[in-house]
């Protein structure tokens, strides 16, 4: 069902908006810790800013449609047509988020709550969650199994937002577990779908409509479980990384307190100026 190009779109997906999420939080959160609260799409004030919302707004429901199509004209095991189908149905459902969004920056913020946002961002990842890896086993079962708890981190993460706007902490976790769930779909890509990159004595992973699973072909059981160690490492590794970079990236952010990114434009703005304006001092007779 997946593929090398098929992980390298969702990394493509993934990694610009998690990279865009935190340097904007963290640098809307230096400005005033005290003030903060999270918002659902850090909108800018210059159009070509916002230029990856718009590539989801048009990319999403083509993958979605795609998925659907492949869903009818696929003629191999029952499993994956369901897989596709629901696959399809998940994409859409991050396509209409995106919409809820744009539709609560366009017009009156009390339309859509922030909180129901949140939730459904939740949704959408639990029903991702229940989706990843579905037929998988082997090597590939560990690799897609990692991936599922970053996505119940992000859910977790959208929940905790949904309730406390302000948390911080919820907010770097989310924006870490989209880039981290982005260089893992590479990483996945690359360790799975290619007999370059796969593991010592292991195939890339092909699928088999009469057991009605996919798993990695390794010559000797011994490899197998090699390359499921190797995948916990890769992931430990991975994880060292990314929340190093992010730790970075926020300590080099410190120093430049005025950037303007993720300051929104319409009604979450002038929601935002409201709450944070200063109580006026009065002057002592």
């Amino acid at each position: 069902m997946a593929s090398l190009a098929t992980n390298f779109t969702a990394f493509l997906f993934l990694f610009p908006v998690g990279l865009r999420r935190l340097v904007c939080s963290s640098s809307t959160y230096l400005k005033n810790p005290s003030f903060y609260r999270s918002k659902p799409w850090f909108f800018s004030d210059q159009k070509l800013k916002n230029l990856d919302l718009y590539f989801l707004i048009i990319s999403l429901p083509i993958a979605s449609f795609s998925e659907f199509f492949f869903f009818l004209t696929f003629s191999g095991h029952p499993t994956y047509k369901y897989s596709f189908f629901m696959q399809s149905a998940s994409l859409f459902l991050f396509w209409v988020l995106i919409l809820v969004i744009v539709f609560r920056e366009s017009y009156d913020s009390f339309l859509v709550n922030e909180s129901f946002v949140y939730i459904l961002a939740a949704v959408s990842f639990l029903v991702e969650y229940s989706l990843t890896g579905k037929g998988i086993v082997g090597i590939g079962g560990v690799v897609y199994e990692l991936l599922g708890h970053l996505t119940l981190i992000c859910a977790t993460a959208c929940l905790v937002l949904s309730i406390r706007p302000t948390a911080f902490f919820a907010e770097f976790f989310l924006s870490c577990g989209l880039i981290f769930k982005g260089i893992w779909f590479l990483q996945a890509g690359f360790s799975l779908y290619t007999d370059a990159f796969t593991f010592k004595g292991c195939h890339k992973m092909s699928l088999s409509v009469d057991k009605g699973n996919v798993d990695v072909k390794c010559d000797l059981e011994e490899d197998g479980f090699r390359g499921e160690a190797l995948v916990n490492l890769l992931f430990v590794a991975n994880a060292f990384g990314v929340f190093i970079g992010s730790f970075l990236l926020f300590a080099l952010l410190s120093s430049y307190r005025n950037s303007t990114c993720g300051e929104a434009s319409g009604p979450l703005l002038a929601q935002l100026e409201s709450d944070i304006r200063p109580i006026p001092e009065f002057e002592l007779e």
